[in-house]
């Protein structure tokens, strides 16, 4: 069976609103330290501390961790909303036509359907707040990615770039991810 056939069909479902109500139920949710699921994907590591299943499809969060030069296409999601808060390194980000350098302790918001891109600059790896609205962007991540075997960066255990981005093309358009140019060079 070829490996793409295996990735499913839908995006999962937001939780159903309670009898009477219009907002979904949804529970708390803690996460001890270092206890959130890991997963690989872009060369990078994405633990899962919020999914939209568990917020009511009203939120995603996540702390990524990703090497330098690691840069996206421009791109634009048709559903989600997204916002980034640095936790530690730099990166440098195109929201329409705007060029913002980031640093620790930054933070950007990214409206539903404005083009961006991102290059992580600098010598080490950045992690930042990772937080999408509604939640469920990040379940495109775990389809196109690897469980985390551990909470580093994968090494040759993670999958291949060009396996990957196979995935991104069929999986991507699902979750309203449209390409519509380049990453960002080298130096910008």
């Amino acid at each position: 069976m070829d490996e793409l056939s295996t990735i499913s069909d839908t995006v999962p479902p937001a939780a159903e609103p309670a009898a009477g109500t219009a907002e979904p139920v949804a529970a708390v949710v803690h996460r001890p330290a270092g206890t959130a699921r890991g997963t690989w994907a872009m060369g990078s590591l994405f633990e899962h501390l919020l999914t939209g299943e568990e917020s009511g499809g009203a939120l995603g969060l996540a702390v990524v961790t990703q090497p330098p030069g690691v840069a996206t296409p421009l791109h634009r999601h048709t559903r989600e909303a997204e916002a980034f808060y640095l936790l530690d390194g730099t990166m440098t980000y195109r929201a329409g036509d705007d060029v913002f350098h980031l640093a620790t302790g930054d933070f950007i918001w990214l409206p539903a359907m404005l083009p961006h891109a991102f290059r992580v600059t600098g010598d080490t790896p950045v992690k930042f707040l990772g937080i999408t609205n509604p939640g469920h962007l990040l379940g495109l991540y775990d389809e196109v990615g690897l469980p985390a075997l551990e909470r580093r960066l994968p090494g040759a255990d993670g999958r291949s770039m060009e396996n990957e981005i196979a995935r991104w093309n069929v999986v991507g358009p699902r979750y309203g991810l449209e390409m519509v140019g380049p990453p960002l060079p080298e130096g910008s």
